[in-house]
């Protein structure tokens, strides 16, 4: 029997992979010759980095960058098995935890330090003249409302005021913009295919804008809101005179405080769901051939499960493959039977008696291993049943 295993990260308590690995423990202790493909996966938030680096054996590189705040700070990203491509989260360099709640403040905070990762990113690959042949950018948990300005100017780009002097850091210094020149923007982003992770479709300005919807995430008072939202407009108006791109309104451009419409304007990225986006480089359609059962499952499975997670991805690309789907999971939240729908044949939790969560997540490995276990016997349980229905027909 061959078993793929391809769960999320249990946040706070295990690696995507680590979940993968005792869930396979389980699975043997029942079925030892059972062949098991473990496929660590994600949805392009956090976890993304380190699912894609297991299940390609890939390797992390660390760096310093500058911080949301202008000090610096350790961040990193994967470079893949392939060698050639690089996968980053934004929130490493740029994330609102790198900021104490006392100083965040989006009119000052920048994402220049998610640049320096992108060209680190480019110089450590197999030629780095070159840079890296694609590269996968995970979005969200930004501290930022600069529109990815700060990461431009890292890369290269000169985004100045009426007098030629570079603005500064922070979104509050988009309204000095007038001109934006990309003549020395790193050459080797011409020849590396940028894709986004981005599971939002908020545009850049407006009701559903960065500002409006995700300032006060980020420390932004009533007033700072209406400022971002003005130097956001201007932003983008100056976008489309120097650079010929209408960012504002395209779905996404919003996101990581307006990181996404950056990327779009001067990395020429690709925004797509970031569970899409792991399927293709985890190769999981390929890992399918031959299955008779996929296994995955995230920390909590709900309602909103549906809407871009892991599970949800993973059973699709199994259900177009005729391979039944079991997800294993640490709660089940309301109305979690709407993943029947999208895929999922069975669920099962992993608490056997009643737990609290820390419980539940200190002992997360012997309880997946068991759930695993429990799994292979309901399986076992199912082809007796079927093996006695057959033959009394």
């Amino acid at each position: 029997m061959r078993i793929v295993i391809a769960p999320d990260s249990f946040k706070g308590s295990l690696s995507a992979f680590e979940v993968a690995q005792a869930i396979a423990q389980g699975v043997h202790q029942v079925l030892p010759d059972a062949e098991t493909v473990l496929v660590p996966m994600a949805d392009g938030g956090e976890g993304t980095v380190q699912s894609l680096v297991d299940a390609t054996g890939g390797e992390f590189v660390c760096v310093m960058v500058t911080g949301p705040l202008g000090t610096p700070v350790p961040a990193f990203f994967g470079l893949l098995g392939d060698g050639e491509t690089a996968v980053l989260e934004m929130a490493t360099a740029s994330g609102l935890p790198l900021v104490p709640p006392h100083q965040r403040n989006p009119l000052l905070t920048t994402t220049r330090g998610t640049g320096e990762l992108i060209r680190a990113a480019l110089d450590h690959t197999r030629c780095p003249a070159d840079g890296a042949r694609k590269l996968v950018v995970g979005l969200g948990g930004s501290a930022t409302v600069d529109g990815g300005a700060g990461m431009a100017q890292a890369l290269g780009a000169r985004l100045t005021d009426s007098d030629g002097r570079e603005i500064g850091p922070g979104g509050q210094e988009l309204r000095r913009l007038a001109h934006i020149d990309v003549r020395d923007l790193d050459p080797r982003l011409a020849r590396t295919k940028v894709v986004v992770a981005c599971d939002v479709d908020n545009p850049l300005t407006g009701p559903r804008g960065a500002a409006r919807v995700y300032g006060p995430q980020k420390g932004a008072t009533p007033e700072m809101v209406e400022v971002l939202e003005k130097a956001l407009a201007h932003y983008a108006a100056v976008v489309a005179a120097d650079l010929g791109l209408a960012v504002r309104d395209v779905p996404g451009a919003g996101a990581a405080g307006g990181l996404g419409a950056g990327l779009l304007a001067f990395l020429h990225a690709q925004l797509q769901p970031g569970v899409e986006i792991v399927l293709e480089a985890t190769g999981l359609r390929q890992h399918l051939q031959g299955a008779n059962l996929v296994i995955t499952g995230e920390g909590q499975l709900d309602s909103q499960s549906v809407f871009g997670k892991t599970p949800i991805g993973v059973a699709r690309t199994a259900q177009a493959e005729g391979v039944p789907v079991l997800a294993i999971v640490g709660s089940t939240g309301a109305d979690y039977e709407a993943v029947y729908a999208y895929g999922i044949d069975a669920v099962l939790s992993i608490p056997v008696r009643p737990m609290s969560l820390g419980d539940a997540m200190s002992n997360s490995p012997a309880l997946l291993t068991e759930a695993g276990a429990r799994a292979m016997r309901l399986l076992l349980l199912g082809q007796r049943l079927a093996g006695e229905a057959s033959s009394d027909v």
